[in-house]
């Protein structure tokens, strides 16, 4: 009678084991065996992280083996499961490799097809055809759009974290590690005294050091002993945690009424204001979002504001950015005069303060938030509801979806709910950052998530008339690191841009972020569809940019690019094109430490070393 042997690998993380029965079956193509009892006597099964060996020997041939069933039978209590991957060697000595990393929970059962990825055309048998069409009827009734707010992006359907389908959530190790960094960042803080501070006027500048009482490392010391400088914050625009919203003047807006006379002394070249911005060397920063946005009233002993301002700064003849002017509201007048460095001290300063205030708003809610984690939520709900495990843009993603889905809902739990931290801490806590997100999305387009793009539309793409810009160098590097990689894995599925038009489950998963996700926007520029190989390759590398470095560059990760723990891909070739992407990540790293060398201030949250793969790792 034929034997397998059969290699079930349980996860390594926290209650990954089960002593539940583990049956197992196998599906052929000449036949289906009976169910198979996986148990060795006197040995404890399937324990965390083990990789556990069978003997299975059914009672006839079955031909190839096209699927693999396993399913749970509650032994005590019970006892959810994570299972990594099985392996069956045949009578023949071929081995077949059934990817999985799933949790099964309860008295489940899973079914699971070999590693190899496939394209809706070449799933030509009914039982694998049904598969696939099982699986993504499944999901697309486990994951749910839902709106969250009125003009956001289209979120999970899912109240709280534990509502969340088993394989998205949090793992205990995972779950403990968030509730962890959320607590010792609360203490780092010290909330309650932060708060306190703010609920009476502070008497000192130097009350700023409280706030880095438990920092030490040496950017945050030097931002610390440097903030109050004009270099400092010029800097901050360009390297600093909201690089995104400097650009390059190229006509002075009616609504800032500067002239020459009033920033002659910042000007270095000896030519007037119409001169320096003619050449390239004026910059500004408009945070006309945030004119109209209410303020956090939710507690009537602390009164809070915003401002709205429009910041003009000037590349000296060391091309260091430097502001020049500072108006603090968008409509100019008596009432809202313009500062400048040749003002008395500290009404300069606290110009700059309110800058640093506004620009703190924006990088929140709409860097980070909007651009980066609910972005990434869109693409990560649809790639479940459209692709099937055995696709192979489905393995190329999710990875860079990981625990997404789940850290945005504990921050809609916790952090930008109702009486939520966003509402303890923050100016635009009490809805502000709700109308913030709502008229953000007007600008949220697909070219916005190009790199590329989204730097020349700036007018920041120029290397040599802005040499300081480090988050532009390293951006464009990872960025084309990325694209190659992607077009390297669409190249070996997709052998003309015709495969790309035919695949359906691929148009569909485009469809959804379009219809869904960007809640069918024809402003937004997202295509409903794809129809070539190098626009889909263009595609994919936004959701990768966006979910690794976009979010490593406002918020620095832990864990990192171009490491795939999950071996969902069996593929030679494929394997192939990790390894080469991986050395391109190594090239650029060893580029930017040597760039970072003796810097007083060094640049490295786009060093791949240092980019998570996703919003949550």
């Amino acid at each position: 009678m034929p034997s397998y042997t059969v290699t079930v690998a349980t996860g390594s993380q926290w209650f990954a084991g089960t002593d539940d029965y583990i049956y197992l079956s196998l599906v052929g193509s000449a036949g289906c065996s009976e169910k198979h009892l996986l148990d060795k006597p006197f040995y404890n099964d399937f324990e965390r992280g083990a990789v556990d060996s069978y003997d299975v020997t059914v009672d006839e041939e079955l031909g190839d083996i096209q699927l693999v069933k396993i399913e749970k039978r509650k032994y005590w209590l019970h006892d959810d499961w994570y299972l990594k991957y099985i392996t069956l060697k045949t009578p023949y000595g071929d081995y077949i490799e059934f990817p999985c990393y799933r949790w099964i929970t309860g008295e489940g059962e899973i079914v699971l097809r070999d590693g190899r990825a496939k394209l809706p055309r070449d799933d030509q048998i009914h039982i694998l055809k049904q598969h696939r069409r099982k699986e993504l009827e499944t999901r697309q009734k486990q994951y749910r759009w839902m709106e969250w707010n009125p003009g956001f992006p289209l979120s999970i359907d899912a109240k709280s974290h534990k509502d969340l389908p088993r394989d998205i959530q949090f793992d205990s190790e995972k779950g403990v590690d968030f509730v962890l960094n959320y607590s010792k960042a609360m203490e780092n803080l010290f909330i309650n005294r932060f708060m306190h501070m703010f609920q009476s006027s502070w008497s000192d500048f130097a009350d700023f050091e409280k706030i880095f009482v438990k920092i030490s490392n040496t950017i945050s010391e030097r931002v610390m002993n440097h903030w109050q400088e004009d270099l400092m914050f010029g800097y901050q625009f360009l390297n600093g945690c909201n690089p995104v919203l400097i650009q390059r003047c190229t006509k002075l807006p009616e609504k800032l009424p500067v002239t020459t006379e009033m920033v002659e002394c910042s000007l270095e070249r000896q030519l007037t204001l119409e001169q320096e911005v003619e050449q390239g060397n004026i910059f500004i920063v408009d945070f006309k979002l945030l004119d109209g946005i209410d303020a956090n009233k939710t507690d009537p002993c602390t009164l809070q504001f915003l401002a709205a301002p429009i910041c003009l700064l000037y590349k000296n003849l060391a091309n260091k950015i430097v502001p020049i002017a500072i108006q603090l509201n968008q409509v100019p007048g008596d009432e809202n005069p313009i500062f400048l460095p040749s003002d008395a001290k500290y009404d300069w300063l606290l110009a700059k303060i309110w800058v640093r205030s506004s620009d703190f708003h924006v990088h929140q809610t709409i860097t980070h938030l909007l651009r980066t984690h609910l972005v990434s939520e869109v693409f990560g709900i649809a790639m479940y509801r459209q692709l099937p495990a055995v696709h192979p843009i489905f393995k190329l993603l999710v990875a860079h979806v990981r625990f997404t889905i789940a850290i945005n809902t504990k921050a809609r739990e916790q952090l930008i709910c109702e009486y939520g931290l966003f509402d303890k801490a923050n100016a635009t806590g009490g809805g502000g950052h709700v109308q913030m997100v709502q008229r953000a999305m007007e600008d949220l387009t697909y070219t916005s998530l190009c790199f590329p793009e989204a730097i020349k539309a700036r007018g920041m793409e120029s290397t040599e008339n802005i040499p300081y810009y480090f988050y532009r160098d390293d951006g464009l590097l990872v960025w084309e690191a990325i694209k190659t990689f992607v077009a390297d894995v669409v190249g070996i599925y997709y052998e003309s841009d015709q495969v790309v038009v035919e695949d359906q489950e691929l148009q569909d998963f485009v469809k959804d972020v379009y219809v869904y996700g960007m809640r069918g926007k024809k402003a937004s520029g997202f295509p409903k569809s794809i129809k070539t190989r190098e626009k889909l390759s263009e595609y994919l590398t936004v959701v990768i940019f966006t979910a690794s470095a976009q979010h490593a560059a406002v918020n620095f990760g832990q864990l990192f690019l171009g490491m795939y723990p999950e071996e969902h891909f069996i593929e030679k070739p494929v394997k192939e094109a990790m390894a080469q992407f991986r050395k391109n990540l190594d090239t650029i790293v060893s580029m930017i430490a040597e760039r970072n060398k003796n810097k007083k201030l060094p640049y490295y949250y786009l060093s791949p070393d240092r980019i998570p793969n996703s919003v949550a790792i």
